[in-house]
């Protein structure tokens, strides 16, 4: 593993290798990567994936650096294959957190240094890594029945990648018109019935209905993604023991109400930890000599 650009260029072998360490690490703090330093490219905003690599690095016994494309020359015009050469001079590994899935491409392409998707337009890989992780260490198993139900989006890109891997069941319940990218896949229903997905569902997940970039679609989406609330009804034919999960931020009201994020079944702040612990395993992995 050169880099973590998307789930798709993983093995089964290489996530478990990901928890094992993970596991090993979590809850330690280690000067394994003492003298690591770790870019943090970041396009859009963003709380867990910024303080949890940087927190990470830190832990692993390194530093990081925290720049937009303000505070960069791509913002006057140079090219990211350049900025990816030079920065591979600099440091020993680029966190990027992009609109468009060609740049972490591009800078994976050019760099000479691990580059990981902190996030781009089309997968979240490091956010499902951790959700993984959290369902296995409540469940102990992923041969589970997941449900995705809401917008298609990157993170629902990265489900049906690890789908694939674990071969575990996924049903997923989207709007018209906003089923995700990743259309070809076996053994995982699409559908636009929640109801039909929830039902004897373990494992309960869903997302913002309007992510970064996409507030001119407000009123657009809202109407679309109406029917697609996580709530009390809806969850009524799940299995009693469900956990309900969310990548955060949560639009409470919106996506889910504050019953169920704020309910028993909820782990939402521990998958949202082991975003640290998982990408400590990563970092470890990636940048170790």
């Amino acid at each position: 593993m050169k880099n973590l650009i998307t789930l798709k260029n993983l093995k089964k072998e290489d996530i478990e290798k990901i928890f094992e360490v993970t596991k090993q690490l979590k809850g330690k703090k280690t000067r394994d990567l003492f003298e690591k330093n770790l870019i943090l490219y970041f396009e859009k905003p963003s709380t867990r994936t910024v303080v949890s690599f940087y927190v990470a690095i830190v832990q692993l016994g390194g530093d990081a650096i925290y720049l937009t494309p303000r505070e960069m020359q791509v913002s006057r015009g140079e090219t990211i294959a350049d900025t990816a050469k030079v920065l591979s001079r600099y440091a020993d590994g680029i966190v990027a957190r992009v609109f468009k899935h060609k740049t972490v491409e591009e800078l994976a392409h050019h760099a000479k240094i691990p580059v990981i998707n902190g996030l781009s337009d089309k997968y979240h890989p490091c956010q499902v890594l951790a959700d993984l992780y959290t369902v296995f260490e409540k469940k102990k198993t992923l041969n589970l029945n997941f449900a995705w139900i809401g917008d298609g989006n990157n993170v629902c890109n990265s489900w049906i990648n690890a789908a694939k891997i674990f071969n575990f069941k996924l049903n997923i319940a989207t709007p018209k018109g906003y089923e995700p990218k990743e259309r070809k896949f076996k053994g995982i229903k699409l559908t636009h019935n929640p109801g039909l997905v929830v039902k004897d569902a373990d494992i309960v997940i869903t997302d913002t209905w309007i992510s970064m970039g996409e507030e001119k679609q407000m009123k657009k989406r809202l109407k679309a993604f109406k029917k697609f609330q996580i709530n009390s009804k809806l969850l009524k034919s799940a299995n009693s023991d469900y956990l309900f999960m969310h990548c955060l931020p949560a639009h409470k009201g919106f996506e889910v109400t504050s019953v169920i994020i704020d309910g028993k079944h909820s782990i939402v702040f521990d998958e949202a930890e082991n975003r640290l612990h998982v990408q400590k395993a990563i970092l470890y992995l990636l940048m170790k000599d």
